[in-house]
């Protein structure tokens, strides 16, 4: 890597807990331009319902332009929070309800945010790009999609497809490849959350289509 690339490089830093961002970091990596996981950092033990002394499963120290919340225990993403919060590094909690951290309801739904940098740039609500003939989509891209790498992966199962067609099809494929829990449902809303994850592809399609009609 080109010494002048990397030191221009947005880098950031995940907590999970046992694996909760594997996925996530896999596609962030395959799919990701202009950043840099420079640690993940993974909580494996069992933990008791209520941790009275969340400090001592962090590091004392790390450095980040960006932090990636995976982490399940609300004591120990109350203290990430918390911690980032007095570094000045913003951080992501997708699904979550916690002040102080961007909390979009599901982690393809997160706006281009300035403070995120180049991760909002290329990770949140998907951008679509495609070309019509007579009303199939003959090729289409992604400029930005879910960090899971579902966005991309579902691109080959759209392209031939006619477009009205490819709208609900593109919903379900969705839903097949989310690493959201199905039965996972926000408390606020109500709604299931991979369901909302499909909504939001859907509704970028839609947009994308609309202006390809608009092209011929």
């Amino acid at each position: 890597m080109d010494t002048k690339d990397h030191l221009h490089r947005q880098l950031i830093v995940v907590f999970e807990e046992r694996g909760s961002g594997d996925l996530k970091i896999a596609g962030i990596e395959v799919y990701g331009r202009g950043l840099t996981i420079a640690e993940v950092h993974s909580i494996d033990q069992d933990l008791p319902p209520v941790i009275d002394d969340p400090e001592t499963f962090f590091p004392a120290f790390f450095h980040a332009d960006l932090v990636l919340d995976f982490l399940r225990h609300p004591d120990l993403v109350q203290h990430l929070v918390t911690v980032c919060s007095s570094k000045g590094i913003p951080v992501i909690s997708s699904g979550k309800h916690i002040a102080g951290a961007i909390t979009p309801p599901t982690c393809c739904s997160l706006g281009k945010r300035s403070e995120c940098g180049a991760y909002a740039e290329r990770f949140g609500v998907p951008e679509y790009k495609l070309v019509l003939k007579e009303e199939r989509i003959v090729s289409i891209e992604a400029d930005r999609g879910a960090p899971c790498g579902a966005t991309w992966q579902v691109i080959p199962r759209i392209i031939g497809q006619k477009a009205d067609e490819a709208v609900p099809l593109m919903g379900r494929e969705i839903q097949y490849l989310c690493a959201i829990d199905p039965s996972a449902f926000d408390p606020v809303s109500g709604k299931s959350m991979l369901h909302h994850a499909g909504e939001v592809h859907m509704a970028s399609l839609e947009k994308a289509i609309s202006r390809a009609r608009r092209r011929l």
